[in-house]
């Protein structure tokens, strides 16, 4: 049986621990039993280090019995995504050139948890580098969908969607370049952010410039969501587009009217094919939205040239960042790495100035479309869970995809914008199989999408459903 410590939400749990109601060590015991209990059938946290974590739990609970609040995570426990480097812990980032990898240093978002209280209890699974929405690698094997054994947790973040949705841990990292962070919340039904680039200011990072890829949380609940970006969030000079805007912001109540905001609601994403599953559950969920008395119109952005400037900027960042390591290690790294880098390497200065003009276009048309609607609420993903032997998706509803990440479009195009987006728990497939939401925000509006978010997880009355083998 699930222990009744891993059901409760981090909200809850920081504030049980500050009252001294609960101590760390309970908190990080109980998630590391249910760790021991659930893990082996999904395969979600790779590298567990429970002797570290119950002696940090002492020394959190000897610090708050001196009335010293290490932070706003105190005491929780948190698994960090594989491809984020702890020091004194193995990070592997998926490849077999890296299996026995174990950092000096530790990355500035796994710096920020401890230093907000936070107890590492392991490392999640992802992709080879992170690449491709599918959770498995050579390394440690794939990892499970907890509502479906035989069916795909989503990536690259699906160790954490997974360790969350069975209880095993109250919040978890991530990163998202096309859809990391938020189609493995929705094939996991629970809750994952992209912030804008800059909220969490990613080091180290060979692209300190790039706003393609971003670090973000990942929780049951968007209230978890938000306590765990008052950790994350804020300006540090090792990032130049880091935002100077404090975190502290992300610790007040989430509550707000909605009353006359204008939403704006997908229609057809310029033909992209949608599995009728998902549009039917994301499109029943509109009425949520004029129960909160927004004013919900059928509305699209021109998203036209995305396609082509998120394909530009992901094969220069795989250049950039593992060009050298496939020239050595060639034959340990997975086709899709090797042909993104190719890829990259083929394009002439031409093309990649071309990709940066049209983007400079593409978020001039998104700030007038905002500026007419505040929220734009269209599905996360556009298939449900597929088999976990299928490395991606090749076709929906009966049409081909060109490459491996095309089945993504409605996660990627909205990276290409570099607007924050977040994926919300929708409802269930007849399988039983979670669907998510995605909602996107103003330019740099992370507060305004976790209220939004945050009313509609509300107002939505869908509530937790456990996956039958965490409970």
């Amino acid at each position: 049986m699930i222990p009744e410590l891993c059901t409760l939400n981090a909200v809850d749990l920081a504030r049980r621990i500050r009252a001294k109601e609960l101590s760390a060590r309970e908190v990080v015991a109980a998630h590391l039993h249910q760790i021991e209990r659930v893990n082996p059938a999904v395969n979600a946290i790779v590298t567990i280090v429970a002797e570290q974590a119950m002696a940090a739990a002492r020394r959190a609970d000897e610090e708050l019995a001196r009335g010293h609040l290490l932070g706003p995570l105190h005491g929780l426990p948190i698994a960090h995504k594989d491809l984020q480097p702890t020091e004194g812990i193995r990070t592997t980032f998926g490849s077999p050139i890296y299996k026995d990898f174990v950092p000096a240093q530790s990355s500035l978002l796994v710096e920020r948890t401890r230093n907000a209280g936070a107890i590492v209890v392991g490392k999640t699974n992802t992709p080879e580098f992170g690449a491709g929405s599918q959770t498995f690698n050579p390394v440690f094997g794939a990892t499970r969908n907890p509502y479906d054994l035989t069916k795909t947790c989503g990536g690259s973040t699906g160790g954490g969607a997974v360790a969350l949705a069975c209880g095993m841990v109250p919040i978890a990292d991530g990163t998202d370049m096309g859809g990391s962070l938020r189609n493995p919340a929705s094939f996991c039904g629970v809750a994952g952010m992209r912030p804008s680039p800059g909220r969490v200011p990613t080091w180290p990072t060979v692209l300190g410039w790039s706003t393609l890829s971003v670090d973000g949380p990942m929780a049951r609940t968007v209230g978890d969501l938000a306590l765990f970006l008052s950790a994350l969030a804020g300006p540090d000079p090792r990032s130049p587009i880091a935002l100077g805007e404090p975190a502290s912001r992300f610790g007040l109540p989430l509550g707000r009217d909605f009353k006359g905001v204008r939403v704006a609601w997908w229609k057809d994403l310029g033909g992209l094919p949608v599995d009728r599953q998902v549009a039917r559950i994301v499109n029943a969920q509109r009425g949520v939205f004029e129960s909160l008395a927004c004013v919900v119109e059928e509305a699209e952005p021109d998203l036209t040239d995305a396609d082509e400037i998120f394909k530009a900027a992901r094969a220069l960042s795989f250049v950039a960042a593992y060009g050298d390591i496939v020239r050595q290690h060639r034959p340990l790294v997975k086709d899709t790495i090797v042909w993104e880098i190719e890829r990259g390497e083929r394009m002439t200065a031409r093309e990649i100035a071309t990709a940066e003009a049209k983007r400079t276009d593409l978020y001039q048309r998104m700030r007038r479309f905002m500026d007419q609607y505040e929220f734009f609420a269209l599905p996360v993903s556009q298939v449900p869970p597929f088999d976990i032997s299928q490395p991606y998706v090749s076709e929906i509803e009966g049409v081909a995809m060109g490459s491996y990440i095309d089945w993504m479009k409605t996660g990627y195009l909205i990276s290409a914008t570099g607007h924050p987006a977040i994926s919300v728990p929708a409802g269930f497939t007849e399988e039983g199989l979670p669907v998510g939401l995605q909602v996107v925000a103003r330019h740099q509006d992370d507060w305004g999408l976790l209220q939004m978010a945050y009313a509609f997880e509300q107002a939505s009355g869908l509530g937790r459903h456990w996956p039958a083998l965490a409970v």
